[in-house]
């Protein structure tokens, strides 16, 4: 282990992994790692991210058939590197207020209460390791993003994706603290404060984090803050006005006025997941987009699309129960269209089984659908998990190609004699989707369709814009990662820089 004076910066020049992590959730680390990755990246130096543990319902599909945290993916993008699952080994996807999903090394392996994962620790620690140790073995440098907050006391035994990490690997650390929340300074001290002392002589400074004003005024405080810790601040980063990348986890609900020809509205499920599906709409002059609570009585859209859900079954309740039946019917009455994406396209159908009780703590369920698909679908215990490039097969479209993913449990099978039309065909030639025939409803497993301009267009149009000029998310993602290694560049202090680059920068 590291000794217990404080790291300095020359002895951290000597190390291949930093650690970024935060006084609070959203503090900024997966954005920071992120810059960092392209920083490095457009030096020349071959670097890959790392997250031990992440708890989000936004993943991605990896190049080695797994699925990982949306952040990873995108830090493996800003790497120029394909997403794998050893960037983010274990992956917990709440299915309720006091369970999740446990995804180790890109596979579920069980769903578990928070009691029993914290046994399980000892075990993920040695996934963890066993990814980390991979992922050293073939990149110059590792930057790694925790969770959360490394100072949650009731958290902090068995540690495996902050503190924990850090003395298991003896990687220096930096900590994060977002100035917009206000309190920075009680953050950081306190942060530092709840650690052990060889956890604080591992801390080798602070970043402050979304600044706005005049710096002038932040230095009294930055001065009192080193001398107090005897730990420099390495660089304040100043709020970056309209800057995209895809969320970890959490939902931006506030709306950004819009003209838009076309009003979206996506109603925001409990267990809502993927919702990064809907970023290019968000940023599309075109498009005004909404995600409004279950309880919202704004529902007046030209689109309402069901997202993805991590408990379905449940979700669909809640949807009911909140009236949404009554809803969908209306609009379509009106003349609206309706999109389901993954389990909102199960969703769409007549019910939904679970025969094995994925969804439903081990006991079997069914519920019925909204019955505006001839659909069944049935849960099944292992994931779909694939990369793919589909083709638009159907009359009332362009046969243009995408690329897309899927990520879900179950199958949803057209009944016999139906008359509605898949929307899809998939690289094997399989069908896929469902649209109604009156091509007022439309069901696909697909994630990722708004992504591309030309996948894009097609619903936009069969939504009711004759004409749009779709955005390419991945030139904004591409755009978006060079101005942020840009900032860090210009706004991290020099010696942290160096000390990267003297062990990193052939």
């Amino acid at each position: 282990m590291t000794k217990l004076a404080t790291i300095s910066l020359d002895e951290f020049a000597a190390s291949t992994t930093l650690m970024l992590q935060g006084c609070t959730s959203d503090a900024g680390k997966s954005v920071i790692t992120a810059g960092l990755c392209r920083l490095l990246r457009n030096k020349g130096t071959a670097v890959a991210p790392f997250k031990p543990q992440n708890m989000a319902l936004n993943s991605a599909v990896t190049c080695d058939g797994g699925e990982i945290g949306r952040a990873q993916a995108l830090q493996a993008l800003a790497s120029g590197l394909e997403p794998h699952t050893d960037m983010n080994p274990i992956l917990l996807k709440p299915t309720s207020d006091k369970g999740a999903q446990v995804i180790v090394q890109g596979k579920a392996v069980s769903n578990m209460e928070a009691k029993r994962y914290h046994d399980y620790k000892k075990v993920a620690m040695n996934a963890v390791i066993d990814s980390f140790d991979r992922l050293r073995g073939k990149y110059k440098y590792i930057v790694v993003e925790g969770a959360g907050s490394p100072a949650e006391i009731n958290l902090r035994e068995g540690d495996i994706a902050n503190m924990g990490f850090a003395e298991r690997v003896d990687c220096p650390v930096v900590i994060i603290a977002d100035i917009d929340r206000g309190g920075v300074f009680a953050h950081l001290l306190g942060t530092l404060k709840l650690l052990s002392k060889r956890e604080q002589n591992r801390v080798i400074g602070f970043i402050i984090n979304k600044f706005r004003g005049d710096i002038a005024l932040l230095e009294p405080g930055i001065e009192w803050l080193e001398k107090k810790t005897n730990k420099p601040v390495l660089g304040v980063l100043p709020f970056i006005q309209d800057f995209f990348l895809d969320a970890e986890d959490a939902i931006n609900i506030e709306q950004k006025v819009s003209k838009g020809a076309l009003t979206v509205l996506v109603p925001v499920l409990p267990r809502i997941s993927n919702h990064t599906d809907f970023d290019a709409l968000r940023l599309n002059p075109d498009v005004n987009l909404k995600f409004v609570t279950l309880e919202s009585r704004d529902r007046n859209a030209d689109l309402i699309i069901l997202p993805g859900s991590k408990n379905v079954i449940s979700d669909l309740n809640a949807l009911l129960e909140n009236g949404w039946r009554e809803t969908v019917l209306k609009h379509l009455r009106y003349g609206g269209k309706l999109l389901g994406i993954c389990g909102g396209y199960q969703m769409l159908g007549q019910y939904i089984d679970d025969p094995m009780g994925i969804e439903s703590a081990g006991l079997p369920s069914s519920i019925n659908g909204l019955n505006l698909l001839p659909t069944k679908t049935t849960l099944e215990e292992y994931k779909q998990l694939k990369n793919i490039t589909a083709t638009f097969d159907n009359k009332n479209f362009k046969p243009v190609a995408i690329q897309a993913y899927e990520i879900h449990c179950g199958q949803s099978k057209l009944l016999q004699n139906a008359e509605e039309t898949s929307v899809f065909q998939l690289e094997d030639g399989t069908a896929e989707g469902c649209i109604s025939k009156d091509l007022a409803v439309m069901g696909t497993y697909l994630h990722g369709l708004f992504d591309q301009p030309n996948a894009c267009q097609q619903i936009l149009k069969w939504a009711g814009i004759s004409s749009s000029d779709p955005i390419d998310l991945n030139l904004v993602r591409e755009q978006n990662l060079d101005r942020l290694a840009s900032i860090l560049e210009n706004h991290l202090k020099p010696e942290l820089l160096t000390a990267i680059s003297q062990n990193t920068i052939s």
